[in-house]
């Protein structure tokens, strides 16, 4: 979808569908300062339109150069967040697609919020909810006919707008990016693939990457990687993205970690297949993340040196599968008893975690579809958020949950306190890898917290990672949950001042 930013008169904009956000009891004062064609149409039917979220209204029209408007509500004019800017052009995505508009424009509308945030939003909002994944459909009848040109309408401050639009663009096409990687066939995506898809994406945007072979994992001692593999006939990688510009303003990097199991079985504690194993190729949803933000990152070209870390493997029931009783010696020398083969996330994500200990991190952010105890507790729409107790574990977690209330990826802290960590105690070894039924999003947390001795902070999104049914603009499926987070998070890292 090409994206392009207009002051153009409404009357003058020579489009198929023409969008208008508008607040609860606005639309006659929106229709009288429209005037002409366009007001008229509004006019006559504000009978039909109070301007309520999720309300939408469609006018056909007789006189002017576009040949539909359609008003979306925004509720409270008072109350206009990113996130209803979002929605309501999702909104207006349903009914372009209803109509088969192919040329849209779509207008800012008057509100607190600032020329940029809002042009990013709205194309966020209306490029996302455009997706559809139809990689294998081939009945050409199944397939949508979507927006071919967006238009976004400013009225005022159009070099802010355009700086939004572009922006809420890159990063809606990267969060696709990390939908299209979940949503893939497991056959398409085993550790190699998956690599090499990265390659691609670092040759096309510019960021650097290494992929290491089961060798290079081998020489670095990760036990766990290594140990959550020996069920499968695929040989695992890890996947390293660098992006260092030359003005980037750190020395030290900002490290994002995902979890990259490419399909997961549970292993010898074998997953229930109905409504269990059946989407597990869901869960490399958090390296798909990263591999969306570096993406982004790069594409922005944001002047911070950043390393995206995609340990990957699936985790299978092979003849030589690791099993309950196993010890496994990880990265970092410490032995961890494995109870259930299907707490193997938190295996493959403390080695890298380890690892990552050699980068000399400022910070390291860890993105993983670690535990159904996260959908439990917080359901689909919100993920957990954690990090070890130290005197700026405060700020760590305000500044993340304040990035994901702008971008719609919410978060909820979770407690951290010593006495969780108790649940891993082992007689055998160091640790073991899962505890009882009690807190589970907590104590897998608990157990990467003992791989860490830098800044940290662990996002479990196995609730919002992937849905069963559609919301506004995050279709059934991976929904990309995380990209505009951690790429904002990012930015603002670079640009303290502009937060």
């Amino acid at each position: 979808m090409k994206v392009s930013v207009t002051t153009l008169s409404l009357q003058d904009l020579d489009v198929d569908l023409l969008i208008l956000p508008i607040g609860h009891m606005m639309a006659k004062a929106r229709a009288l300062q429209i005037g002409g064609p366009i007001g008229a149409a509004l006019s006559s039917a504000l009978i039909d339109f109070e301007g309520k979220p999720g309300e939408t209204l469609l006018c056909y029209l007789t006189e002017g150069r576009a040949r539909r408007v359609a008003m979306v509500g925004l509720g409270d004019p008072y109350d206009i967040d990113r996130e209803g800017l979002r929605k309501a052009a999702a909104d207006g995505n349903r009914v372009a697609m209803q109509t088969k508009a192919s040329t849209v424009a779509l207008c800012l509308p008057e509100s607190g919020i600032d020329a940029e945030a809002a042009g990013q939003s709205l194309v966020e909002g209306y490029v996302l909810a455009a997706y559809e994944f139809d990689r294998y459909k081939t009945d050409s009848g199944e397939l949508r006919s979507g927006t071919e040109r967006l238009v976004l309408h400013a009225s005022g401050d159009e070099k802010s707008a355009r700086r939004g639009a572009e922006r809420g663009r890159v990063e809606a096409e990267s969060t696709i990016t990390a939908r299209d990687l979940v949503n893939l066939s497991p056959n398409e995506k085993t550790p190699t693939l998956l690599g090499k898809i990265v390659e691609r994406s670092g040759r096309k945007y510019g960021y650097e990457v290494s992929v290491w072979n089961k060798s290079d994992i081998e020489k670095e001692k990760m036990g766990g990687l290594l140990g959550v593999n020996r069920g499968s006939v695929e040989p695992p990688v890890l996947i390293e993205m660098t992006w260092n510009p030359s003005k980037a303003s750190n020395s030290r990097p900002v490290v994002l970690v995902g979890k990259g199991i490419v399909f997961d079985t549970g292993g010898l504690s074998l997953k229930p297949t109905k409504n269990s194993m059946d989407h597990m190729k869901a869960d490399m949803a958090g390296g798909a993340a990263v591999i969306g933000a570096m993406e982004a990152i790069a594409r922005l070209d944001i002047p911070l040196y950043v390393i995206g870390l995609v340990p990957a493997t699936d985790n299978r029931p092979g003849e030589d599968a690791y099993v309950p009783g196993d010890v496994l010696r990880m990265h970092s020398g410490m032995t961890v008893e494995v109870l259930n083969t299907d707490a193997e996330g938190r295996l493959i994500l403390a080695d890298v975690l380890s690892y990552a200990k050699l980068y000399r991190p400022e910070i390291v952010i860890d993105l993983a579809t670690l535990t159904g105890a996260q959908v439990v507790a917080l359901g689909s729409q919100v993920a957990a958020v954690m990090t070890q107790q130290d005197e700026d574990a405060d700020e760590r977690l305000d500044t993340m949950m304040t990035v994901g209330n702008r971008t719609g990826d919410l978060l909820h802290p979770m407690p951290m306190h010593a006495h969780y960590a108790d649940a891993l105690k082992s007689e055998v070894a160091d640790i073991k890898n899962i505890g009882d039924r009690e807190a589970g999003s907590i104590t897998a947390a608990k157990f990467l917290e003992r791989f860490v001795d830098y800044p940290w902070v662990h996002v479990d999104i196995a609730g919002p990672a992937f849905l069963k049914k559609s919301l506004p603009y995050k279709p059934a499926g991976g929904t990309g949950f995380g990209v505009r987070l951690l790429t904002e998070f990012v930015r603002d890292y670079a640009y303290p001042k502009k937060r």
